[in-house]
């Protein structure tokens, strides 16, 4: 069951009324996951890559046509949380953690967890890529989900590609566009 749908019936031509044809239905939801790509990492240095900062932000302007999304970068795992707690509204935001020793999802797989966010009331979803040493163990067990990209280590600036990518692709499986053919 799909919650927080609203169905709202407008009349489609009221001056030309007839009973059962002329109305139509407008879906939308009542609420909105906020989907956040977040990284750890000392703000004094300068991204490596202006390609991958303008993929970054390409695939995250694409993914915003489906859900609100944007990225923040934090020094450390601690500004993290405290922008964490600013953020509690109505529902706490939802933090899911890159970690090589995470479970490795399809793109379906993390399509799936982002549908099952925005129908169940998520405000806030955080997709945090971590410090160049790892997560802390404390971080991980705060996490409620903790994924993979596989065991191969990649720069903060590919990651961010990457992942940007994974929630544009999960948006278009969501909304049935044919960007992903399940290849």
């Amino acid at each position: 069951m799909v919650t927080g749908l609203l169905y709202e019936f407008r009349r489609h031509n009221p001056e030309n009324h007839i009973p059962g044809k002329d109305f139509f239905y407008i879906l939308q939801y009542s609420h909105s996951v906020k989907i956040i790509l977040a990284i750890i990492g000392p703000r004094r240095s300068r991204t490596k890559s202006d390609a991958a900062a303008t993929l970054t932000a390409d695939y995250l302007a694409r993914a915003s046509r489906y859900l609100a999304c944007e990225a923040k970068a934090f020094d450390s795992e601690a500004a993290l949380f405290i922008w964490l707690e600013r953020q509690a509204t109505r529902t706490a935001p939802v933090l899911a953690l890159l970690d090589s020793r995470g479970k490795q999802f399809s793109s379906e797989e993390i399509a799936g967890e982002i549908l099952r966010h925005r129908d169940h009331g998520t405000q806030t979803l955080v997709l945090a890529i971590g410090p160049a040493d790892g997560w802390s163990g404390t971080t991980r067990s705060r996490a409620a989900l903790v994924l993979s990209f596989g065991a191969i280590t990649l720069p903060h600036e590919l990651a961010r590609v990457v992942l940007a990518e994974q929630i544009y692709r999960a948006l278009t499986i969501l909304a049935g566009h044919p960007y992903h053919t399940g290849h």
